[in-house]
Parts: structure tokens; C-alpha cells; sequence
């Protein structure tokens, strides 16, 4: 069927005028397609302004399809497609002399192209289309898109129906043969796509003049549509090779703008250190023989596992040390690592459906999170800060109205479910795995996962199964997490009986589940005169709502609960009230690198409480002063970042978890008072042990990002954080001023810069004038840099200052800011949302994010409805006043025209 106007004009006329309701897709109602598309063969034409795709299906009867099973009725290729963006220009099925004739042979529908069982029967069982699609308008990022000067793809979960028709689901696996791209020779020289590279040359095709080039490629791995992979540019190449443990040699090419080419070096070697890695580990290698990556300045996530061609946000791949600090050199280790991960953990193995993400993303998680801690020999630093993000995010997430299971039962915009739950809570649950069969039991589940599903589509229940098989064990009652919202909260009751020599310790577990969860809870006990440790790491299996467990010991201990944070539950004592002497306890003698931190951070957060609540909090602030102390000057420290992470208070996300209505600007207030006390307590320890490092830092002339190095460096930064939080006199405002402004002026890598600048950027009084120096210095100094541009804006929109709204409405109409690119939107409107002067009670900062989010849902509703998420649907934890206001902009934009599927879904929960 061939015609001038578009086969889908007339259906994308219609859903234009009259969008089709939102559809709730439920996990229970899964069924197969009856027919699937076991061959692609894709023709890419990219021209300015215009892009023909042609595609060949090769199409079979589903022989996966059990009796009984059907996809919902339809006798035919289901094929999806957005007729809003890919325009149908031809459409034939090889063997069907005739020309299709529309719902005869075939049926448009809302989203869908069906060509009909019948059609398909009197076939050869291949179906050819020609659509057409506009790159350059795609301000969505999801499809084929540009970005600045290069093409590029983004097509998880649901964006390959945004380049052409196609079964768009994960359970259709096919071989994508060939795949051939052609373009501007002078503009796109670098023409990339899945697999491996066939041929490449010189073609016809131009106009005026102008001279055309193709690639050709061919992936033998069968896989979904998301992993589908395409980028065209004018690229910079950093080339190295790996040798897998077998002898194959694998080409690793990082692609990126030229003038970023020197920034891909740490990404290289960290891709190389994965890879062996994930040998030694895991016994897994990797399967191609090249190893393509490719840095995207417009990307809405942070990177994609596409099948041997990795596309990056810029922000997780590009690293030096006067542009990227300590953080961002970690970010870019740990995704590289969990991108290349991917390859067997979602690429070999993958989803039968979009409720099982999880299944790759948890899993894939716990990977890379046990790949940082090892690689780098900092196990308790990486769980201290997977920790934070688990009770800072996702705690918040399960006590919302989007709180989901890590397998969620329904969703309207599947890429609304990426979330904390599923990634973080996702790998808590895989950790789990790993704490209750042992580190060769979860070996064993592993291995037999991948003999059993390798080139599969499967669910959570098949690698639980493998699990279990693997070590002989019942993990039905396990199974139970995988459906269960919220956070669990485990309450414990200890005794000890002097006369028997027993201690004992009464669990009770409360949950959303309707029958209790196995529940790992990693217990050590140590003596409460000698602080020697009496009973090493021992894991309880609480499998009942309430259970009892029983040590002997032969003096009076102190427990250790819920060591390395072994379950993602909240542990409470019954009586409500932490034992604050015992937390100071083991924030100076627990074993538990984890524990020992955690205790201090439980000590430290009832003081703040206490002081926000206008409690008594004497003898709560004496403890706290006594432990930071004893942290401050412990010989027996030798990890810099561990003493770091010890001395550092409970961020304000993490106190807002810990009360009932959430005051922001208390929490906030509260906060600075504990720390100004431990600050002027300490300032002279403070200020010493400050200079000893800086001494230190500048005598290490070589950049290193090893432990030793980032540790001294994270150490130092806590130490000025602490003196500069002496602001209330002049003296003491020229005294901070003067110290961020020396290390801010000296650094010479941008942790340390970085660092000086937050202190900056929240003086006033006598720190004003060295405030805005150094405001107009960093922006200076970055000379356009977008990363480091992106970190100006993100200081400046989280400042402590009174007119913080005011100068957050300044950054929106700066010339470098844009809504099209979402790390330079999520920098301004994410910062502001998570200070407390978003919370101002005028309600204005709710109205400008507001105003922002209607805004933004028109160029990038993935953005929008993410941002949404984040700042507004926590409204019931809040007082009557910020509730009201922060539901009237729901409110607002569920009445808005044009609202997208993605932010729709989220604020009808909320």
C-alpha cells in the first residue's frame, strides 16, 4: 500500500483532537502475541528536518504460546506505533499480490497497526513499512532524537514505537540482521548501531552536491526493541582493548564531542576493571568482539545497556579533575560498571514484561554496588552511602501515594516506575538473596539462573526459582517482598538474665503484607565493659511476627542490630526511644563499619529532634559532643572517609523520614544549631586537624582517585563544612569567608572547589562580597564547560539564603538555561525543591514549580512528572497549611489541557 498522504493521517488527526483516555496496564492481565517478529532488517535515511525509516519484519506464530493463552483476542501482528510522531507512508506484506486494503487486511488503531491473522496466513509472513519521522522535534529524548549535533536513541522502555511499527515489548526477542544507516558524510562521519560492523562506504542520495555515507551492521544476539541502539555525529574516538578470559580480544571504542575526548579516559579503565570484574566474579564474559560507547549531552536517564552500544548522559561518562569532583568520578565507576553489567543481567536474560524490571534493575544494582565496594576496597564507605540513598529516596517513595512493590501490580506510564523502589529497595531484595544463602549459595543461584534462562524473557518468580533450586531451600514465604509496598518497620526488646547468663532479644515485625516476611536481621553482641565483641555477625531468620532469640554470655552486652543494614526495614526499640547511651556506645566500639557509623547517626538525629521539638536536649547534646570527640581524635581510625562519614550529621531528608509532619525549615534550623554547638565545642581541634590535611592535599601534587586520596579530600571538606558553620558574628563571618575563599581559590581539582563554593554561596553579612566573587569566578572558570555550568546553577538553587526564590527565578531566565536539556533543568528545579525555602510558608515556591512543571511537560513529560514526584506528593506529611498549598498545584496541573500520560498518572495519585 503506497500513498502521498500518510496511511495514519487521518488516525493521528483524530487522537490530536481527541486524545484517547489513559489506559492502566495490570501485571495479572499478561498474555503473549500470538504472532511475534523474529528477523528485523532496519534502513535509517537521516536528512535535515526528516528521517525515513524502512523496516522488513520477519514474522512467525508465537511457539512460545501456551493453551489458553492469547494476547487479548487479536488474530494478527500487533505492531505499536505513535501516529502522533511516525507518519506511515507504505505498508506491504511479501505474497499479498494486492494492495492492503485498511481494515480488511489491516487495522490502525490509537497506538496500535494490526495486520490481520488472514493477511498474514496467504503470506510469506513478511511485512514491510516505510514511515517517516522528525528527529529534531522529538524534545522528548524518548525515539530517535538530536542532540546538539548528533543523532542518537533512547528507546527504553517504550521509544521504539516513536521511530517505527513494531511489537514494542520485551518478551519479542528477535535478531536484528541488518541495520543500515545513512547520512551526511561531513556532518555524521561516525555512523553507529548494535553489534558488530558489516561494511561502510560512499552512496547516492545527496542534495546539492552534498556527499551521503552508510554503515551497515548486524547484531546475532536476539533482544527486545528497548536495546535497540542508534547514534550518528561527528565524534571523537579514545580506543582500548580487553582481553576476555577465554582470548578474545574486544575493541572498546567511547565516542564523544572532540573537545571531550580527553574526559573518557577514566571511563575506559573503569570498563575495563567491570569486565574482569565480572569474570573473576561471576564467570561471566563478555560476547562480541566490540565494545562501543557513546557520550549524549540530552539524555533523560543516566545511561542505556543498548547491546554492545552503551549511550551515556555526558554527566556519567565524562570525567577530569578540574571538571568532575570525587562524586562524579564514582558515579561514572559505578554506572559504567552497571551498563556493562547489564550485558548478561537484562541483555542475555531479560524481561518478559515491564513489571519484572526489577528482575534486571535490582539485580543489576547489587552488582554494581558490590563492584564499587570491592574494586575499590571501600565495602562499609559504598553500604554508608547506598544506605542514605535507600532511607533518604525510597523510604520516602514507600510512604507516598506512589509507593508501589518492587514488582508493581499496574502502571498508566511505564516510565513513571523507574524509580528508588524498583533500583534501590530492587537491590536491597537481591542483597537479601545474597545475606541468607551465602555468597556461594547466590553463586550457585546465579549459575543455574543462566543456564536455565540465557536468551530468555523472564519474570522475578523464574530467578527466585533458580534461587532456591540452586541451594535446595523453600523461599515461598521470601517471595512475599516482591509484593509487598512500604517499609517494613521491625520492633526489638532486649533482656539479660545475670543468673543464667542469657541474653535475649524479642522481634516483631509490621508490614503491608497480609502474612509475614522473611526478614534477615544480622546481629553481633559486644561486651558492655570491655567493648570486646562477643558474638561475631550471626544472621536471624525472622520468618514469624513475632519471634525470640535466645545467646548465652557471660556478662551483660550491648547488641548490634541489623548490621550493614541486612533488610531494607526501619528498626525501632518497642519502648520507642533509642537507648542514646548505647548508641554512644557503639558509635565508639561496634565492629560493624556500618553499625558503628549508623549509631552515631541515630545519637545525632535524637539531639536534633530534640532541639527542633523544644525538648530537653542537655544531656542528649552532651552525648553527641562526647562521641564527635572521640571520632574526631580515635588513632585507631585509619580509613579518612569512614571518620568522614562518622563526624557528618543526618542530612534533612533523612531527619524528615524520622517525624510524623515534616517541618522542612525546623528540621533545617535544628540542624545548623547541633552543628554550630559541635563546631564551636571543637573549633580549635577542628581548625588543626583541617590545616594538617590541607597541608597534606597540597603536597600531593599527582591527582588520584584512589581511596586513600578521596578519603583525606572528603575528610577535609566535612572539617571546613564545620568551621564555616560559624557564621553569626562578623569576626566569625570574615573567619569563614576567608577560609572557603583560600580553598576555593587553591583548589586544583573540583571536589575541593566544589566544596569551598557550597560554603560560599550561603554567606551573607560580611561573607556577601566573597559570596559573589566566587559566584562570578566559578561560572568563569568553567568557560561554558556544560557539566561544570550544570553544578553552578545546581549550588546556586540550593543556597541557604532568605531570598533564595528570587534568585532561583533570576537562574531560569540566564542565558545558559534551558528546559530542553534535562540536566540543566533537573540542576535548578530539583535543587530548589529539596531546600527547605521551597517550603516557605507563602506558599510562592510551590506556585513557581508550579509554573515550571506546565512548562516543562510540554517539552519533556518524562521530566516533568519525575520532578513532580519528587516535590509534591509527599503533601500529606506536612501541616495543614503547606498540605493544602502543595495540593492545590496538583490540583492545578491535573486541570491543565495537553497534560502528558506521564505527569497525568502522577498527580491523579497524588
Amino acid at each position: 500500500t503506497m500513498t502521498s498522504i500518510p496511511l495514519n493521517a487521518a488516525l493521528a488527526a483524530e487522537t490530536k483532537a481527541n486524545p484517547p483516555k489513559s489506559v492502566e496496564v495490570i501485571r495479572l492481565q499478561y498474555a503473549p502475541l500470538n504472532y511475534v517478529v523474529s528477523k528485523v532488517s532496519l534502513d535509517f535515511k537521516l536528512y535535515t528536518g526528516r528521517t525515513i525509516v524502512e523496516s522488513v519484519l520477519t514474522v512467525t506464530a508465537n511457539n512460545d504460546l501456551q493453551n489458553g493463552e492469547s494476547d487479548g483476542g487479536e488474530d494478527g501482528l500487533v505492531l505499536d506505533g505513535e501516529e502522533a510522531t511516525v507518519k506511515l507512508l507504505e505498508l506491504s506484506v511479501d505474497g499479498c499480490e494486492e494492495a492492503l486494503v485498511a481494515d480488511v487486511d489491516y487495522v490502525l488503531k490509537p497506538g496500535k497497526l494490526i495486520i490481520k491473522g488472514d493477511t498474514l496466513r496467504r503470506s510469506k509472513m513478511i511485512v514491510r513499512t516505510t514511515v517517516e519521522i522528525v528527529p529534531e522535534d522529538n524534545t522528548q529524548l524518548s525515539g530517535l532524537y538530536k542532540s546538539g549535533d548528533m543523532y542518537c536513541t533512547q528507546c527504553e522502555a517504550e521509544g521504539f514505537r516513536r521511530i517505527t511499527y513494531y511489537p514494542d515489548r520485551p518478551d519479542v526477542m528477535a535478531t536484528f540482521e541488518q541495520v543500515r544507516v545513512e547520512a551526511n558524510a561531513k556532518d555524521f562521519p561516525v555512523l553507529l548501531s548494535n553489534g558488530n560492523l558489516v561494511k561502510e562506504g560512499m552512496c547516492d542520495g545527496g542534495t546539492n552536491g552534498d556527499k551521503r555515507k552508510f554503515a551497515v551492521w548486524s547484531d546475532p544476539f536476539p533482544k527486545p526493541s528497548y536495546l535497540f541502539a542508534l547514534v550518528a555525529g561527528d565524534l571523537g574516538c579514545l580506543e582500548d582493548s580487553f582481553t576476555t578470559m577465554s582470548g578474545r580480544n574486544v575493541a572498546l571504542r567511547f565516542y564523544s564531542e572532540h573537545k571531550n575526548v580527553s574526559k573518557l579516559s577514566y571511563a575506559v579503565e573503569s570498563l575495563k576493571r567491570a569486565m574482569k570484574w565480572d569474570e573473576v566474579t561471576f564467570g561471566l564474559e563478555y560476547d562480541l568482539d566490540l565494545f562501543n560507547v557513546v557520550a549524549v549531552e540530552s539524555f533523560n536517564m543516566g545511561a542505556m545497556e543498548n547491546k554492545s552500544l552503551n549511550v551515556f548522559n555526558t554527566s556519567c561518562v565524562l570525567a577530569d579533575p578540574k571538571t568532575s569532583s570525587d562524586e562524579n568520578y564514582f558515579r561514572v565507576e559505578g554506572i559504567i560498571g552497571h551498563e556493562y553489567f547489564h550485558n548478561w543481567t537484562g541483555n542475555r536474560v531479560t524481561c518478559r514484561d515491564w513489571f519484572q524490571l526489577t528482575l534486571k534493575e535490582g539485580l543489576t544494582v547489587f552488582r554494581d554496588q558490590q563492584f564499587s565496594g570491592q574494586i575499590n576496597n571501600c565495602a562499609a564507605v559504598k553500604r554508608i552511602s547506598d544506605v542514605l540513598t535507600v532511607r533518604g529516596m525510597q523510604f520516602k517513595e514507600d510512604a507516598g501515594p506512589m509507593s508501589h512493590p518492587i514488582r508493581p501490580d499496574s502502571y498508566v506510564a511505564m516510565d513513571n516506575f523507574y524509580t528508588a523502589t524498583v533500583y534501590r529497595k530492587g537491590a536491597e531484595v537481591i542483597r537479601m538473596y545474597d545475606t541468607i544463602l551465602g555468597r556461594d549459595g547466590f553463586r550457585k543461584g546465579m549459575d543455574l539462573y543462566f543456564k536455565r534462562h540465557d536468551g530468555s524473557a523472564v519474570t522475578c518468580d523464574d530467578f527466585l526459582a533458580a534461587m532456591a533450586d540452586a541451594n535446595e531451600t523453600d523461599l515461598s514465604q521470601f517471595a512475599r517482598w516482591y509484593s509487598t509496598s512500604g517499609t517494613p518497620t521491625v520492633t526489638y526488646v532486649t533482656s539479660f538474665d545475670k543468673e543464667k547468663g542469657l541474653f535475649v532479644i524479642g522481634l516483631s515485625q509490621c508490614s503491608r503484607s497480609d502474612e509475614p516476611l522473611f526478614i534477615p536481621v544480622a546481629l553481633g553482641l559486644l561486651d558492655k565493659e570491655t567493648g570486646e565483641e562477643v558474638l561475631s555477625t550471626t544472621v536471624l531468620e525472622l520468618k514469624e511476627t513475632n519471634q525470640t532469640f535466645t545467646f548465652p554470655v557471660k556478662g551483660d552486652v550491648v547488641p548490634s542490630i541489623l548490621r550493614n543494614f541486612s533488610a531494607p526495614v526501619k528498626m525501632v526499640p518497642a519502648s520507642g526511644v533509642v537507648n542514646e547511651s548505647d548508641m554512644a556506645f557503639l558509635a565508639s566500639h561496634d565492629t560493624d563499619g556500618f553499625n558503628r557509623w549508623d549509631s552515631a547517626q541515630q545519637l545525632y538525629a535524637a539531639a536534633i529532634l530534640k532541639v527542633m521539638d523544644g525538648k530537653e536536649y542537655d544531656e542528649t547534646l552532651d552525648l553527641v559532643l562526647s562521641t564527635f570527640g572521640a571520632t574526631l581524635n580515635d588513632a585507631s581510625i585509619s580509613d579518612d572517609a569512614i571518620r568522614a562519614y562518622a563526624l557528618i550529621l543526618p542530612g534533612e531528608s533523612t531527619l524528615a523520614e524520622a517525624v510524623n509532619i515534616v517541618d522542612p525549615p525546623a528540621i533545617r534550623n535544628a540542624r545548623k544549631f547541633v552543628k554550630k554547638a559541635i563546631a564551636k565545642k571543637f573549633k580549635s581541634e577542628l581548625s588543626d586537624a583541617y590545616e594538617k590535611l590541607t597541608a597534606c592535599v597540597e603536597a600531593d601534587t599527582v591527582f588520584k582517585v584512589d581511596g586513600e586520596s578521596t578519603g583525606r579530600r572528603r575528610l577535609r571538606n566535612v572539617y571546613l563544612g564545620y568551621l564555616c558553620a560559624l557564621n553569626e558574628t562578623k569576626e566569625e563571618q570574615i573567619e569563614a569567608a576567608k577560609i572557603a575563599t583560600a580553598q576555593f581559590e587553591s583548589a586544583t581539582g573540583m571536589t575541593d572547589k566544589l566544596a569551598a563554593f557550597n560554603c560560599l554561596v550561603s554567606m551573607s553579612g560580611e561573607g556577601e562580597s566573597a559570596r559573589e566573587a566566587a559566584i562570578q569566578k566559578f561560572y568563569d572558570d568553567a568557560n561554558g564547560d556544560p557539566l561544570v555550568i550544570d553544578k553552578w546553577f545546581a549550588c546556586l538553587a540550593s543556597a541557604d539564603l532568605p531570598d533564595l526564590l528570587d534568585r532561583v527565578v533570576k537562574l531560569t531566565a540566564h542565558p545558559d538555561f534551558t528546559l530542553k536539556v534535562p540536566n540543566r533543568c533537573r540542576a535548578v528545579t530539583l535543587s530548589f525543591a529539596a531546600s527547605a525555602a521551597f517550603h516557605d510558608d507563602n506558599g510562592k515556591g510551590y506556585e513557581f514549580l508550579g509554573d515550571m512543571l506546565e512548562k516543562i511537560d510540554k517539552v519533556n513529560s518524562r521530566v516533568s512528572a519525575r520532578t513532580t514526584a519528587s516535590s509534591f506528593l509527599s503533601w500529606k506529611r506536612y501541616n495543614e497549611k503547606r498540605a493544602s498549598m502543595m495540593k492545590a498545584q496538583l490540583e492545578r496541573l491535573k486541570a491543565m489541557n495537553g497534560i502528558s500520560k506521564d505527569l497525568e498518572e502522577i498527580v491523579v495519585k497524588g
